[in-house]
């Protein structure tokens, strides 16, 4: 007779295998979550292949059969705010229960460092000690990189409520939005913040995003590049090369990847430029060639090998011999693989090019970590030998491979943003855009994301608050060009191109001397503003924005402006500047204008004009704001 101990012991041994068994969801459901209220719950996950799943939510509940490979899907009807609610999920295989959901209103935050920025980072985060929430829950979607799109996480996100802890850690920006909805809307709020520091928008772009955003180029190498690798490399290193010759605005006809380059010079260390004590160097931004080459006998060169470069800051593209073997801006030590041929006997000429954009760069090292190992075990050692050339400042990014993480496309979409399968959603909030200044293109791109995500969600008007990019670099004393400026206005034509989107503008809250302002609190305000507009059909101005530009008969130009509570004002003076009127020459002049209510009128020099611009500097100085404080952002508006 078998004891209690032995068969506490049996159960024990079979309770994991019994709970392996049940149905496992997949998407934003999980313990703590929010729920979008006044639509219907989509519940998907995996069980046995075949059999019936029922959900049974608040007293509801509805059934779906599990596919062939065990996925399912199943629909509840909407339901109104509430909560706290429990959740089974019931099939012959098992039973899966999520506890204390709520059901409110949900928003997706997502974008680049200033989104990720957070709220312990930020200004006032002292008064995180006394903002906890019960019914304003997070999740953080951890970073991962996919190259087709994922239908589940590999470790699923969690929810939390509001705590000063689960806040400190959290999304500034996202935490402030969410916190003042809930003055106002007073049920549940859920948030989900997914972002990347230093990822171009091409990166959150879903595959047919990224063809209707005009990158058919990389979605087709992206396709390519798992099946053939070395062929998807083959289209994006021509890519590359070919804007090195047509777009860098560097010297089209040097190609130093195959020829020698006139200006070498050793290389004093491996490391950042910053510790070579070199002042040509010292704070350098831009491009830089550098280059060795390696005697190898003929049965070295035979041989297949991996090229070891050490960490590289912050892209590289690199040639063996003149063709290239890949490149990147991954934060990992670069490793390429060379196959038998790539090398000669005799030199070798190995050929990098580093893009340093932001602060110190170069080839980073370490030098021991750099190296050329050939397949038969032997090692060549590449920590010294290098000399190095000076490129400058491309006048536009460079393209990068798409599966390369944070400037890659489509890879964060597919492993951050597709797992969340068809969450329903109150609205989204977009803040990048730094890293695609000086790329062409982007109120296309932004334009296909959009539609992306709302074709995954289900929801063809689903709001998106866009913020702004803020001050950020060198200010201006006479007209400039901008390429912060001209995103800033691209986010603009962008949202009003929508109908269901709108700019949070943040020029005023901007830093010159920091990419991260760290005024986030009143960022989130204003996002939460133009929430209330378009998410809640509220009737509060959310900021002055320009809408048209007319000539009047003695020749000055006035400026509609709509949204400015209370009228426009011009700060510490009585005229408004930041104004530019630019002719069929391109050429642009400083005009003073003269504000009244709604309108600013911009009087004729004489000179022809077609244009006008607004706060186009990287860092401008500007002083129109509405009643309530709010600023006017960059733009560039047509006079017909």
């Amino acid at each position: 007779m078998k004891t209690i101990a032995t068969m506490t012991g049996a159960l024990a041994l079979l309770l994991p295998t019994l709970a392996s068994a049940a149905p496992k969801l997949e998407g934003a459901i999980g313990d703590h979550a929010v729920l979008q209220r006044d639509k219907p719950i989509i519940v998907t996950g995996r069980s046995r292949p075949g059999e019936t799943v029922t959900v049974v939510l608040a007293g509801k509940s509805a059934s779906a059969k599990a596919d062939r490979d065990g996925r399912f899907r199943v629909a509840l009807p909407a339901f109104a705010a509430g909560g706290p609610y429990p959740m089974l999920v019931d099939a012959p295989s098992g039973q899966t229960f999520v506890n204390d959901l709520l059901i409110g209103d949900v928003f997706l935050c997502s974008g680049q460092s200033n989104m990720e920025l957070s709220a312990e980072q930020s200004q006032n985060s002292f008064q995180i000690a006394g903002a906890a929430d019960p019914q304003l829950r997070l999740m953080t979607v951890g970073k991962r990189l996919a190259e087709t799109p994922a239908e589940s996480f590999a470790t699923p996100p969690t929810w939390t409520a509001a705590t000063p802890d689960s806040i400190a850690k959290f999304s500034a920006v996202c935490f402030y939005t969410g916190q003042d909805l809930r003055r106002t809307a007073k049920v549940p709020i859920g948030l989900i913040h997914s972002s990347w520091g230093g990822s171009r928008i091409s990166a959150w772009m879903a595959p047919e995003g990224l063809r209707a955003g005009g990158l058919e180029l990389e979605a087709k190498a992206l396709e390519l590049h798992s099946r053939d690798a070395s062929a998807a490399e083959d289209i994006v290193a021509r890519q590359w090369e070919t804007w090195w010759r047509d777009r860098s605005g560097l010297d089209g006809a040097d190609t130093p990847w195959r020829s020698e380059h006139p200006g070498w010079s050793p290389v004093p260390t491996i490391g950042y430029f910053g510790r070579w004590g070199v002042p040509a160097v010292t704070g350098y931004v831009g491009m830089a060639w550098f280059e060795k080459t390696v005697d190898l006998t003929p049965a070295q060169a035979a041989q297949g090998a991996v090229l070891s470069l050490g960490l590289v800051d912050d892209a590289d593209r690199t040639w063996v011999n003149g063709r290239s073997v890949g490149g990147s801006s991954i934060g990992q030590p670069r490793g390429y693989r060379l196959s038998p041929g790539a090398l000669t006997a005799g030199q070798n000429r190995i050929t990098v090019n580093v893009d340093n954009v932001y602060a110190d760069g170069g080839l980073a090292g370490p030098a021991a970590l750099m190296r050329l190992q050939l397949d038969d075990g032997t090692s060549v050692p590449l920590d010294a030998g290098w000399r190095y050339a000076l490129a400058g400042r491309p006048k536009t990014n460079a393209p990068r491979a798409p599966w390369d993480d944070i400037n890659g496309a489509g890879v964060l979409y597919n492993a951050m943003i597709s797992p969340l399968g068809p969450v329903g959603l109150a609205g989204a909030l977009w803040y990048q855009g730094e890293s695609d200044t000086g790329l062409p293109g982007y109120e296309r791109r932004l334009a296909a994301m959009m539609a992306d995500w709302r074709r995954q969600f289900d929801a063809p008007k689903l709001p998106f608050a866009i913020i702004q990019l803020s001050a950020y670099g060198a200010g201006a004393s006479k007209p400039v060009e901008s390429d912060w400026a001209g995103l800033r206005n691209a986010q603009r034509r962008a949202a009003e191109a929508d109908g269901h989107a709108a700019v949070v503008v943040t020029l005023d809250l901007g830093d010159p001397y920091d990419i991260h302002p760290g005024e986030k609190q009143e960022v989130g305000r204003r996002t939460a503003d133009a929430l209330r507009v378009l998410a809640y059909g509220e009737a509060v101005a959310a900021g002055p924005r320009v809408t048209t530009a007319e000539r009047a008969p003695d020749g000055s130009v006035v400026l509609t402006f709509a949204g400015a509570a209370g009228g426009l004002i011009a700060r510490s003076a009585d005229t408004a500047i930041g104004f530019e009127l630019c002719g069929p020459d391109g050429v642009c002049r400083y005009a003073p204008g003269h504000v009244a209510g709604d309108k600013v009128t911009l009087k004729g020099d004489g000179l022809a004009a077609e244009r006008v611009r607004y706060g186009w500097a990287d860092s401008p100085v500007v002083n129109l704001f509405d009643q309530s404080g709010r600023a006017v952002g960059s733009f560039e508006i047509r006079i017909p």
